[in-house]
C-alpha cells in the first residue's frame, strides 16, 4: 500500500529551488493538496529518488564467486535492497550481451534477464534492463534482438571490447589467460575468437546499420560506449545514438553535447577524482559543462557522494549536481513521470541527513523501500 503522508519542515529540493515546501504523498504520486498524517522532517534534505542510468553493482549479488552459486532471483532482491539504501529509486542494470563469454556472454545475459522479470513486481526500486552489445558479436545480433523483444528491454549500449591493434599487430592481447578462464575457454580458443571477430570488422558497420534502424522503429533508445574521438560520436549520431556513455576525451564529450546526445559520466570518476582507465576525468568534463547524468557504474554508493563531491569542489551546488542524478537521466531514459519533486509526479523521493550524508529513507512510488535511523521513527510514531 502506498504512503497517504505529508512531509513537513524539511530542506526540500524541487524545481524552483531549495525551500520547505510541504510533500504531499498520495496513491503513488506527489499531490498538490494534505493528504494523511504529517510527518516531521526537520534537520533532514528531501530529495529526488535517484535515476541511475547505468549500473553492473548486482553482479556481485547474482555471481558471487564464478560457478559458485545460481539462485540468481534471490541475488536480484538483495541488489534492489542495496539500491534502495544508496537512495536509487529507479536502476538500470546494465548486462553485456558479449563474446567475452562467463558472466558476459549470452547464456549469462538472458538468466540476467529472466531473475529480473521474475522479482522485479516483488522489490522495492523499479529495475530496468539494459542490453551492452558487443559490436563484433555479428552471429548472435538476432539472439539479442529476440531478447530485446522477449524482456521488454528499453535501453542498448554498443560495446567494442576488441582489442583490435595487438590482433592487426598479431600479438597476444594482454590478460589473454584470465580473461579466457573467466569465459569458461582455453587461452588457445579466446584468442581463435578474437582473431575470427577482427578478421569480421568490415562486416560490422552495415549490420549495426540494420540492426540500429530497427531499434529506432521500436522506439529503443540506444548509446554509444567509451567514445574517444569525433568520428566515434558522429557515427553513432548517425544511426540514431541519443547517448553517449563515458567518452574518453573532451572531443568525443563535446561531439556529443553538439549532436544533442545525453553524455552519461561515471560517478565514481568523480568521488576517485580521476578515471581508472587514465581517461579524462569527470569533473573535468562537469566543469565543462558536459554531463546530463551521473551513473553509479560499478559501485551503487557513489552516485549520492559524487554529487556532494562536485558541491565541494566548487564546480556545481548541489541542486545542480543532483539534477545529474535525477531529473537528467529520467530525461535520458523518457521517463517523464519521475527525477522531480512536484504534484502530479510519481511519487520517488529520499530523505538524507546532511550531517552524515546517509539516506534514511527511500521511497518508490508511494511506498517505502528503505528506512532507518532518526527517520524511521519519526515515521513509526502514532
Amino acid at each position: 500500500m502506498s504512503l497517504e503522508r505529508t512531509l513537513v519542515r524539511a530542506h526540500v529540493l524541487t524545481p524552483d529551488g531549495w525551500g520547505e515546501t510541504p510533500i504531499h504523498l498520495s496513491d503513488g504520486l506527489i499531490v498538490p493538496d494534505a493528504s494523511g498524517r504529517s510527518i516531521d522532517l526537520s534537520g533532514y534534505l528531501v530529495l529526488p529518488g535517484i535515476v541511475d542510468p547505468h549500473g553492473d553493482g548486482f553482479e556481485r549479488h547474482m555471481a558471487p564467486r564464478r560457478g559458485a552459486l545460481r539462485e540468481a532471483e534471490h541475488g536480484v532482491v538483495a541488489a534492489a535492497t542495496e539500491l534502495a539504501a544508496n537512495g536509487i529509486t529507479t536502476a538500470i542494470l546494465a548486462q553485456f550481451f558479449s563474446w567475452e563469454g562467463g558472466m558476459r556472454g549470452p547464456d549469462f545475459a538472458e538468466h540476467v534477464f529472466e531473475s529480473v522479470t521474475s522479482v522485479r513486481d516483488s522489490v522495492g526500486v523499479d529495475l530496468r534492463l539494459q542490453l551492452r552489445l558487443e559490436t563484433h558479436l555479428l552471429d548472435d545480433f538476432a539472439r539479442a534482438e529476440a531478447a530485446i523483444d522477449r524482456f521488454g528491454i528499453g535501453y542498448v549500449v554498443f560495446n567494442d571490447h576488441l582489442p583490435h591493434q595487438r590482433l592487426s599487430e598479431g600479438r597476444k592481447p594482454p590478460r589473454l589467460t584470465g580473461q579466457a578462464l573467466k569465459s569458461g575457454r582455453s587461452p588457445e580458443t579466446h584468442l581463435a575468437l578474437m582473431q575470427d571477430l577482427h578478421q569480421r570488422s568490415a562486416e560490422v558497420p552495415a549490420a549495426l546499420d540494420a540492426l540500429t534502424a530497427r531499434l529506432n522503429e521500436k522506439g529503443i533508445v540506444f548509446g554509444s560506449h567509451d567514445d574517444s574521438t569525433l568520428a566515434d560520436r558522429q557515427e553513432w549520431a548517425m544511426r540514431g545514438a541519443t547517448v553517449s556513455e563515458f567518452p574518453e576525451t573532451l572531443e568525443a564529450a563535446q561531439a556529443a553535447r553538439d549532436d544533442g546526445g545525453h553524455i552519461v559520466l561515471g560517478a565514481p570518476n568523480v568521488v576517485r577524482g580521476a578515471s581508472h582507465a587514465g581517461n579524462i576525468a569527470a569533473s573535468e568534463l562537469v566543469a565543462h559543462g558536459l554531463c546530463d547524468a551521473l551513473a553509479s557504474d560499478y559501485h551503487y554508493p557513489s552516485p549520492l557522494r559524487a554529487a556532494f563531491r562536485l558541491e565541494e569542489l566548487g564546480l556545481c551546488d548541489l541542486s545542480v549536481a543532483w539534477g545529474m542524478l535525477s531529473s537528467g537521466p529520467a530525461r535520458l531514459l523518457g521517463l517523464s513521470d519521475r527525477g522531480v519533486l512536484e504534484p502530479g509526479k510519481r511519487a520517488d523521493l529520499i530523505v538524507v541527513d546532511p550531517q552524515t550524508r546517509r539516506v534514511e529513507a527511500t521511497i518508490v512510488a508511494g511506498r517505502i523501500a528503505h528506512l532507518t535511523g532518526t527517520v524511521a521513527e519519526r515515521f513509526l510514531q502514532g
